[in-house]
């Protein structure tokens, strides 16, 4: 189901008709990895669901994040989550991970980008460090939610679409 969840949702994100499906590199505990020919390129991805989601809602959609390589746009470690829902314009979005907490996002629909990439960086590494992450958003209904994703395999995973993008 994981797998299934993955291919489809992520396939959604990405350009359909300039992409392949998406082929599993492999499962490294709570993390998979991927890969896909996109034009003339490849992209290479990790992505994960929580492990707990927590929030008074009554319906919420697809949940997970993901860390994104593209090289031959020259662009590696992008992340971004999927809420499963629309969020409120200008609600706080954080991410913590052990003692660091990262606040410097911004939405749209229902995902979550870094503002630079020097914070891409940052969070891949507290990601390396850490054994679980926990994410908070706020619903445009004013909903507060608490995703707890595991970090194990994280770097497994993390290793294997470097190796299969190039990157050093």
């Amino acid at each position: 189901m994981k797998k299934l969840l993955f291919l489809s949702v992520l396939l959604c994100s990405f350009d359909v008709f300039a992409a392949e499906a998406p082929k599993l590199i492999g499962d490294y505990n709570d993390w998979s990895a991927y890969t896909f020919k996109e034009g003339n390129g490849v992209v290479c991805y990790i992505a994960s669901t929580p492990k707990k989601d927590e929030g008074n809602y009554t319906k919420r959609g697809d949940i997970y994040a993901v860390v994104t390589h593209r090289p031959s746009d020259k662009s590696f470690d992008v992340v971004n989550f999927v809420a499963g829902y629309t969020f409120k314009d200008g609600a706080p979005f954080t991410v913590k991970i052990g003692q660091e907490t990262f606040s410097n996002f911004f939405t749209d629909e229902d995902k979550a980008w870094t503002l630079k990439d020097t914070d891409d960086a940052k969070l891949v590494k507290a990601m390396f460090r850490g054994e679980r992450m926990l994410v908070e958003g706020t619903s445009s209904r004013g909903t507060k939610t608490k995703d707890t994703y595991s970090l194990k395999g994280f770097a497994r995973a993390y290793k294997a679409i470097n190796a299969k993008c190039g990157k050093k």
